[in-house]
């Protein structure tokens, strides 16, 4: 009996260290298609920018200000496009970041809509989702840039489906400039 109290005791304390610094959580809506879909079971690491600054290419989830139908603040799941100081224009479907057309291969339909022209002011970050077509993110008002300090958390393993299990890693140098 010692031990199984023992035990019980040992997993309590991993879980409560490993909810400290990991959450989980589900991938809603087809925004960041083709790379994530919706139902993916992720894992995120809560204290990722604690010790660095977010990078290009990072998959993030935040707190928008967008307001869900349970009168909550929406958590959101793009991807870090442009970082503070970076100008970032959009024009006839391609991104530029400080004037170097960006590859747009890992996106959905290789292509952006909208027109932008912005300089993304400190302590935040200019965030896309790869369906660029279907995703409300940092070109709309509604979201606009994106605080550092609301980042939640950043996307570090995937655990369903299956056949996708594993590591995410980071397609910063994907999106480098042409």
């Amino acid at each position: 009996m010692k031990e199984l109290i023992k035990d019980i005791g040992i997993a309590v304390i991993v879980v409560v260290i490993t909810l400290q610094f990991f959450q989980t959580t589900e991938v809603v809506g087809s925004s960041m298609e083709p790379n994530f879909h919706e139902k993916d079971y992720l894992l995120l690491d809560k204290t990722a920018y604690q010790r660095h600054d977010p990078e290009i290419g990072d998959v993030v989830v935040f707190k928008s200000k967008l307001t869900g139908s349970n009168g909550k603040k929406e958590l959101l799941i793009k991807r870090v496009c442009a970082l503070p100081g970076d100008h970032v224009k959009i024009t006839g479907g391609k991104v530029y970041i400080n004037d170097q057309e960006q590859d747009e291969s890992f996106t959905k339909d290789g292509m952006t809509t909208g027109e932008i022209d912005v300089t993304v002011p400190d302590g935040c970050v200019f965030c896309m989702g790869d369906n660029r077509a279907d995703s409300v993110d940092s070109r709309f008002e509604s979201v606009g840039f994106v605080k550092i300090d609301k980042i939640k958390g950043k996307v570090v393993f995937r655990f369903l489906p299956f056949e996708s299990f594993g590591r995410v890693s980071s397609i910063g140098d994907a999106m480098k400039a042409k």
